[in-house]
């Protein structure tokens, strides 16, 4: 699996932020990185690349991963990406921890649009210790992203017996009672994303009880210009919301 590692200001072990990127830009690791470098946060920031994006596109091409979305935006794309990336997790952490001088504290998440919802799953499922996840612009509900991938397949989506079933799997609203009580989260949502996708946000942070919704003006969906494959200078919106991730990470940290 590929990686950026941003290593903290601090000399000897430090604690771990994993994260997983955006499917649109920055839609690899290393722009993800620059997007959301998070300097001043005393920890090992490491950004793992997701399925099929970055070095794991199919011959260096998204021809692939549009091929999917078009099949089954719900059965083929999304929710198998999700999936595959949560289940990478556990020994990509073991991996990980053997690589880098990181401590064996509880490691911190962080997942931007799909993401996000990579992030809520690993905190569902319980396979790891999470000390603290953020989310930016998080993809809370599948059920509400499939509608924003139709221009991909040129036609609205097909609800079948088994999708429906498939995204009450990956509605994190409805499955907030099983996500760790103890564990903060911080939903970073940006003014000009998807009104669904901000109503998803809230609900979430609505039924947890400890839980920040953090509003960041003049943000959209995406953290980087396109295409966002590789390293870009950073927008002012993404710094917005870099410091503020900034800022409660090392919070969060000196709890």
């Amino acid at each position: 699996m590929p990686y950026t590692a941003l290593p903290p200001e601090v000399d000897g072990p430090a604690p771990l932020i994993v994260t997983w990127h955006m499917l649109d830009a920055p839609r690899t690791d290393a722009a993800f990185a620059a997007a959301l470098p998070m300097r001043g946060v005393p920890a090992w920031r490491v950004h793992l690349g997701m399925p099929m994006c970055g070095a794991r596109m199919v011959d260096g091409r998204v021809d692939a991963v549009i091929e999917l979305a078009r099949k089954d935006a719900l059965l083929a794309f999304l929710a198998p990406f999700a999936r595959q990336a949560a289940e990478e997790f556990p020994a990509a952490l073991e991996a990980l921890r053997r690589q880098l001088p990181v401590d064996d504290s509880p490691v911190s998440v962080l997942g931007a649009s799909l993401g996000g919802a990579v992030a809520l799953r690993v905190l569902v499922t319980q396979a790891v210790a999470v000390r603290a996840v953020a989310l930016v612009n998080p993809a809370v509900r599948l059920r509400t992203v499939v509608p924003l991938t139709e221009g991909l397949a040129g036609r609205p989506y097909h609800w079948t017996e088994e999708a429906h079933r498939v995204a009450e799997e990956f509605d994190f609203v409805a499955r907030a009672g099983e996500l760790a009580a103890d564990v903060p989260l911080l939903l970073v949502s940006g003014e000009q994303d998807h009104p669904d996708l901000r109503a998803d946000a809230a609900a979430l942070v609505a039924r947890l009880a400890d839980a920040e919704l953090v509003d960041v003006p003049e943000l959209a969906h995406p953290l980087a210009e396109e295409p966002g494959l590789e390293p870009a200078p950073q927008l002012p919106t993404a710094k917005a919301v870099d410091e503020v991730l900034t800022r409660w990470f090392t919070k969060q940290l000196a709890a």
